[in-house]
């Protein structure tokens, strides 16, 4: 809540802003009369992985820009309600050994490191590209006793190894701070996956659309990386609320595909 606070306050004055929606909050928020309103929507997670803090993990912060509909000055929730082909920028930072902003305009994803005596972020990695093809999955295992069918078949093939259907060993990596999982496949490949499961089922999913799925899929795709519900291409979803949920693949593109597939041939044959 105190990083909800910050964010809300550090963005209400810069007069590019029409209107805020955060991750902690029931409703969106427009910018107050007594500062200037600009053309710009910002949604973000204000503190991704929060439950790492105690154990000093790296957690972080996600966002996401849209355009302000055309002639609406005093923007509602339903002006958020864009897909995620429609977002202008989206980004991330990571709160770990170094301050890192992975950030996308659209062309293409850039990684900037904060320079604490400078105070400001430097660019470090220009074009992030994710490798096509990976060994490594993000997932939580512990739910795998909810999870659907194709769901139970991919990663049952993946931990099969080099002696199953895959043909290669998979080392699995989870550590529970979205940002942290994606920053290290953006940095060298692999899926990241909170699939859909009979615990989160009637939400629609665990993560949510407008502040996490959206924003991340638009960075991975700019880093050559693909992004799924599993049936259908994240950034082509419509949203249906500012907090709607949704199940998440992202990552090295062959490998999302190969987990679409999955859910494909399996929605194939109960039809």
């Amino acid at each position: 809540m105190i990083a909800n606070d910050v964010l809300l306050e550090a963005n209400a004055w810069g007069g590019h802003l029409a209107g805020l929606a955060s991750e902690e909050m029931d409703h969106s928020m427009p910018i107050p009369d007594v500062y200037p309103r600009g053309n710009f929507l910002l949604l973000f997670d204000p503190l991704d992985g929060s439950s790492n803090i105690d154990v000093n993990v790296s957690v972080g912060t996600i966002f996401s820009v849209l355009r302000c509909p055309e002639g609406v000055t005093t923007p509602a929730d339903e002006d958020y309600l864009q897909p995620g082909t429609d977002q202008v920028a989206a980004g991330y930072c990571v709160y770990g050994p170094q301050t890192t902003l992975v950030l996308t305009v659209g062309h293409g994803t850039h990684a900037f490191t904060l320079d604490r005596e400078v105070g400001s972020f430097i660019l470090t990695t220009r074009g992030m590209r994710i490798p096509e093809e990976t060994k490594e999955f993000a997932v939580n295992a512990s739910n795998q006793r909810f999870w659907e069918a194709p769901m139970q078949r991919y990663v049952g093939d993946l931990l099969a190894g080099k002696e199953g259907p895959r043909g290669k060993d998979f080392n699995m990596r989870w550590i529970a701070s979205m940002v942290a999982d994606v920053h290290r496949i953006l940095t060298r490949g692999g899926i990241f996956s909170y699939p859909l499961d009979s615990k989160c089922a009637p939400k629609g999913g665990k993560l949510r659309l407008m502040y996490e799925a959206n924003p991340m899929s638009f960075l991975v795709e700019q880093a050559g990386g693909a992004a799924s519900t599993g049936r259908q291409r994240m950034l082509e979803v419509q949203p249906t609320g500012l907090h709607m949920r949704v199940p998440v693949f992202l990552g090295s593109k062959a490998e999302v595909e190969a987990a679409v597939s999955y859910h494909r041939s399996h929605d194939a044959g109960a039809a």
